[in-house]
């Protein structure tokens, strides 16, 4: 079987939103190549070395980032105007806030499936406190305090790995308890529902905008075991709803989060604690102005990478 390449140039901070897009229309595979990353590794384990690493990477200027997907031939005529068109569509949602790059497209055919094989072994658990994220097709004996999700292979969204995701998975453990009822808002492929019931949670409410991430969600949920305790919505926030929740939970970018200031909190009980995240730092101040306003006040602040993670209450 052929399939298609679709290699996009952009920039660190868009990547991710591109990144999303293309799981939307594909099953076979997304890839972000970003120096960004491998010197954030360098810099943080000074036990790393590269041999074989650039001088250049470490060079501080403008650098593309490349983000790949693989679409199947047959659908590549449909898909990639789709995908291409999408794109465009965030840039324009976003100008004035996010730099997309040039957004330059390249294509290319690949003969055979061996590379979707390939792509899969890269992935691996990941610990994220006493959770453990693990792709459905490997094996795992967690240790006595861990709690594993699995995630299966064709997800189109979070994975754990990403900063923006693993501060959620961590932040949330510092609150849930037995009685917590956990509302996940813009769920993805349900990460961080899945994870509060599998840390204790007595009920999850998961909502998404994205057919396929809601899709996505549910499979998952089914996946664990914890379907009966979760609910997934298609819906933007928990419209028409008087769910009311001890823990929300919002991994989305800065300029969603805070169009969404004047409703998230409706949902979130007095007591409650409130954790965003996917913000960089140049929609910082943005974002915190905007729960200040509607009476939410930030208790703790936590940075990995470029993104910030917030955990905000009630002010009183």
């Amino acid at each position: 079987m052929k399939y298609i390449e679709l290699t996009i140039h952009t920039t660190t901070e868009a990547s991710e939103i591109i990144s999303d897009i293309m799981w939307n229309y594909t099953d076979y595979g997304v890839t972000i190549c970003d120096r960004a990353d491998i010197i954030a590794l360098q810099t943080a384990k000074e036990s790393t070395f590269w041999d074989y690493m650039d001088d250049e990477l470490t060079v501080d200027k403008p650098t593309d980032v490349l983000v790949k997907c693989y679409v199947a031939e047959d659908l590549a005529g449909e898909y990639l105007p789709a995908i291409l068109q999408d794109i465009q569509d965030a840039k324009e949602r976003s100008e004035g806030f996010l730099n997309f790059g040039t957004l330059e497209d390249t294509k290319r055919t690949v003969d055979g499936d061996d590379w979707i094989d390939v792509w899969k072994k890269h992935f691996r658990p990941i610990h994220l406190g006493s959770i453990v994220v693990v792709p459905e097709w490997i094996e795992y004996a967690p240790a006595p305090h861990e709690r594993v999700v699995l995630l299966d292979s064709n997800m189109a969204f979070g994975t754990g790995e990403h900063e923006t995701t693993s501060m959620c998975v961590e932040l949330m453990q510092e609150y849930i308890t037995p009685d917590s009822t956990c509302i996940d808002v813009g769920c993805g492929s349900g990460i961080l529902g899945i994870s509060a019931i599998k840390l204790g949670a007595k009920k999850a409410y998961l909502t998404d905008i994205d057919p396929i991430a809601v899709e996505s969600s549910l499979h998952n949920a089914k996946l664990n075991g914890v379907d009966s305790q979760t609910v997934v919505a298609h819906s933007n926030l928990l419209e028409n709803t008087e769910v009311q929740g001890d823990i929300m939970m919002a991994n989305i970018t800065g300029e969603v989060l805070k169009l969404l200031a004047p409703s998230i909190p409706k949902n979130l009980k007095k007591d409650g604690v409130l954790i965003l995240s996917g913000i960089i730092e140049s929609r910082l101040q943005m974002v915190k102005a905007a729960y200040e306003e509607v009476g939410m006040q930030v208790v703790f602040e936590r940075r990995k990478g470029e993104w910030f993670a917030l955990v905000l209450k009630h002010r009183n």
